[in-house]
């Protein structure tokens, strides 16, 4: 049909030329028509899974597998706080947050334009879908951000105190950053750096925001010399798992269209998943003697977290690689810098996803191809690259670590941060919920 009308358009033009009607005009006219974008019903089915699988990364998923980890008796705060978290961001999302991240303004903030959603209507689009689905899918990474925070600092945050810091810091640190990357004249983007899902957005910045507030709350009474084992393995596996499923909307879905490169997202997480937790567990084998099953599933969202900036734009060959780096280096984050820099990262938010985003950014600028993301990298001759994924990286940790540690300090001088000592002695469960587990 698109090659009929390619040979009788230019007759009809001269039909309509010799009628007197202006045949510049019509071509004019018949350009700007193909140029204005049309709803893509197949990218938009893919993009309304995606959205469904990355909200299914917070609930369930991240709330069971920080759950698991936890006491027996903080186990309900944990899993509260990820659903609160998606509630409350949400409605964030829907006031302000969505209008700082993507609409024009300056290179470092978007504008309230889009306030309340303002002008998005069921016929809006975002390219080829509804703006309605891409509002929705970049809602769930703002929702997940915060909620990998709390890893941090469970055992030990005031609920109230959670849920102001993470609205604070949803408006000033998460939407301003991903403006920054994602959005329209974002100075990041502009100056080169690559991410593709969220190495520096979501992981290092959650990651360091994490690292921020687990040194300003301080240790965990008892730490490290009491038992902080986790209670319930098998919810961890089981949330791992439901991350590892979700997280190919994390990724894949980024390309906001049912195409080659979200193909090629999706096969590169899942190669370096694999490789990252199996390099995990061999190290942890050599080092301890036994491979653990939080060993494993650790070892997983390390990989998942160092191919989001790179899967769209690295080969299988480079997942390999960076889910190899990632499980290593992960491991030690976790369990050698903590131990060398005596912070208490109560379920490794930082080791593993400051940790793991760092690594995945930097060698984003190594394994980079040109046919697969549009951007070569060092392995072919463009060595900038790795100093602009390292500009990146710092440009997110000293806004995340400064913005976070004022908003924390703000809290605290108001209502204080952290739960009195016999409500972490007894367990957060009743004295914060009123309810427990049996």
């Amino acid at each position: 049909m698109s090659r009929l009308f390619t040979l009788a358009a230019p007759t009809m033009a001269a039909i309509l030329g010799l009628a007197g009607l202006p045949a510049a005009a019509l071509a004019q006219e018949a350009a700007a028509a193909a140029a204005e974008p049309t709803l893509s019903s197949g990218d938009t089915a893919w993009m309304l899974v995606a959205t469904a699988l990355v909200l299914f990364m917070t609930i369930p998923g991240l709330a069971l597998f920080y759950g698991g980890m936890v006491r027996k008796m903080n186990v309900l705060s944990v899993v509260m706080q990820s659903f609160a978290i998606c509630c409350l961001v949400s409605i964030l999302w829907f006031f302000a947050g969505y209008s700082i991240a993507f609409t024009e303004g300056t290179p470092y903030f978007g504008s309230l334009s889009k306030f309340m959603l303002a002008g998005i209507t069921k016929d809006s689009l975002t390219g080829v879908i509804p703006e309605t689905i891409f509002v929705v899918f970049q809602m769930t990474f703002a929702i997940i951000t915060p909620a990998l925070i709390t890893g941090a600092f469970a055992d030990r945050m005031k609920f109230s105190s959670m849920l102001v810091f993470t609205g604070l810091w949803s408006l000033i640190v998460y939407a301003p950053i991903t403006h920054w990357v994602w959005g329209p004249g974002g100075y990041l983007a502009g100056d080169g750096v690559l991410d593709y899902a969220g190495g520096t957005v979501v992981h290092i910045n959650a990651g360091v925001a994490g690292l921020v507030a687990a040194i300003v709350l301080g240790k965990r009474k008892g730490y490290p010399n009491e038992n902080f084992a986790p209670h319930n393995l098998v919810l961890s596996l089981i949330g791992a798992s439901m991350l590892w499923v979700g997280w190919f909307g994390f990724n894949a879905g980024s390309a906001v269209a049912a195409d080659g490169r979200a193909g090629m997202a999706m096969l590169v997480t899942q190669i370096a998943a694999a490789t990252a937790a199996m390099s995990w567990l061999l190290v942890e084998w050599a080092t301890k003697g036994k491979p653990s099953v939080l060993g494993i599933i650790s070892g997983a969202i390390a990989g998942l977290v160092a191919i989001t900036p790179a899967s769209g734009f690295v080969g299988p060959t480079g997942a390999l690689v960076i889910g190899l780096a990632a499980g290593v280096i992960c491991y030690w984050g976790a369990t050698g810098l903590k131990r060398a820099l005596g912070y208490d990262d109560s379920l490794d938010a930082f080791g593993v996803h400051g940790v793991g985003g760092i690594v995945g950014a930097i060698l984003t600028g190594v394994f980079a191809q040109e046919a697969i993301g549009g951007t070569a990298g060092a392995l072919e001759g463009n060595v900038g690259q790795i100093w602009t994924q390292v500009y990146g990286i710092l440009a997110t940790i000293v806004y995340s670590a400064v913005g976070s540690f004022i908003i924390l300090k703000v809290i605290d001088v108001v209502m204080g941060l952290r739960v009195d000592e016999d409500v972490e002695r007894d367990g957060l469960d009743l004295a914060l919920h009123g309810e427990t587990i049996h």
